[in-house]
């Protein structure tokens, strides 16, 4: 895992306007604002927007990118796949780099393709190769629904219980993060019987960041395969999933990578996989070798590439995809490490002036320790969450509310301000006083 910068450490935050606005002054990131679109209020000035962790906010360059693949569509139609400037063929290659920049990653280890629970599925029937012996999946207690939908539902179309088969860690009563010990200790009881570890990186709830390298460890020596979700992880925390040895990972690109909504997901697989043709996966054509992907009636079986490409099946999304490279080209230019510096200075300033500067502070769920979580606070508020949700609302602040009673704050490096923090720490207060 990475650890925060030191930058972080070195900053003594104040509670007063003057020391926000010269946080601003001092960020080198600060150009980075004018090249997103920001949600307005009914004055025409932008909205606190601290939902980044649900949806990113549109680089203004994502009409033209869109405008460039709908007139090659218009000029050159079905010739667009091999003669538009960017060719739709080979479209997903631009892909690689810039994706493996961010998972930490071998280039031939990530592909873009579908969206995240598909990807789950399509990785499930490589690496979830259950036997009466070994058919448990652990997850964390507060997964996202849908991966537990998906972990349920592999494990009755292999005709297991879907209830015993799947292991949940859960944080220790009175608490509300999962200790890492505690995860090592259910696999050291429990791994003779697990056949996959399905965690989410940062988890949704709480916004916690696992230690992934500690609990693949422990996973490797117990003979278990190791998944993730990085719906909340990528773009927003530094990965190194080839270092930390996981065998694969998927994610969604509407989040943090600012791709829109529904946008083209990914998956990262092992090379020790990918270089492995024996794998078992579904197959379909974007998954064969180029080779012969076209030799249709005379070599008629598939023969996987060997990367994470070949676990395509259908040909690229260009729209979809389209929309995306923008902010990719822009993750490029600031770089995760320089991002992940400002986030850890914005979430750290945000959580000082709630517990400093307020009254009777809320409760934050989310870890205190920067090398555990990300962008995202989440604000704990008994029978009061909905009321206090409505209230920021109300005051111009986009957010999300997470039954029961949880308020989820994501300041994002890239387009939100120490201003804004500030501001909404104000607000905080009055939205308090008011429910």
């Amino acid at each position: 895992m990475s650890s925060a910068p030191s930058m972080a450490h070195e900053v003594h935050f104040r509670p007063d306007e003057a020391f926000a606005l010269e946080l601003d002054r001092e960020d080198a990131l600060a150009e980075f604002r004018k090249r997103f679109a920001l949600p307005l209020n009914q004055r025409g000035e932008p909205r606190i927007y601290f939902c980044g962790n649900s949806l990113g906010l549109m680089p203004l360059a994502v009409p033209a990118a869109l405008d460039h693949e709908l007139d090659a569509w218009a000029a050159l139609a079905v010739d667009g796949h091999f003669k538009a400037q960017h060719p739709w063929y080979s479209y997903h290659e631009a892909f690689r780099a810039p994706l493996a920049a961010l998972a930490g990653a071998k280039p031939e280890e990530v592909v873009a393709m579908n969206g995240l629970t598909v990807n789950l599925h399509l990785m499930m029937v490589s690496f979830y190769r259950p036997t009466p012996e070994r058919h448990k999946i652990l997850i964390e207690g507060n997964a996202f629904p849908s991966d537990r939908y998906a972990m349920q539902s592999q494990l009755a179309w292999h005709g297991f219980d879907p209830e015993s088969g799947l292991l949940e860690v859960c944080p220790r009563p009175g608490e509300d993060l999962v200790r890492t010990e505690d995860i090592e200790q259910l696999l050291d009881a429990e791994g003779h019987q697990i056949a996959l570890v399905m965690l989410g990186a940062v988890n949704y709830y709480s916004g916690q960041w696992f230690d992934i390298p500690a609990v693949t460890a422990a996973a490797r020596r117990r003979g278990c395969v190791v998944g993730l979700d990085l719906a909340h992880a990528i773009g927003n925390v530094p990965l190194l999933l080839h270092h930390w040895d996981v065998d694969f990972a998927v994610w969604c690109s509407y989040k943090y990578l600012n791709g829109g909504p529904g946008c083209v997901g990914g998956c990262f697989v092992h090379e020790r996989h990918t270089h492995d043709p024996s794998v078992s996966r579904f197959a379909g054509w974007w998954g064969n070798d180029p080779v012969t992907r076209f030799q249709m009636h005379v070599q008629r079986d598939f023969v996987p590439q060997r990367t994470a490409d070949g676990w395509q099946l259908s040909n690229p999304p260009i729209l979809s995809m389209a929309a995306l490279r923008p902010s990719l080209d822009l993750f490029a230019q600031a770089g995760i490490l320089s991002l992940r510096e400002k986030s850890v200075l914005l979430t750290g300033y945000l959580e000082f002036l709630l517990q400093r500067t307020i009254p009777h502070p809320p409760a934050i769920i989310s870890p205190t320790d920067p090398a555990f979580r990300g962008c995202q606070l989440s604000i704990r508020l008994p029978q009061q969450g909905r009321a206090f949700f409505d209230a920021m609302s109300a005051r111009d602040v986009v957010a999300d509310f997470r039954e029961p009673d949880v308020v989820r704050v994501a300041p994002v490096p890239f387009y939100n301000t120490f201003h804004e923090v500030w501001r909404f720490s104000q607000i905080v207060g009055n939205a308090l006083a008011t429910v």
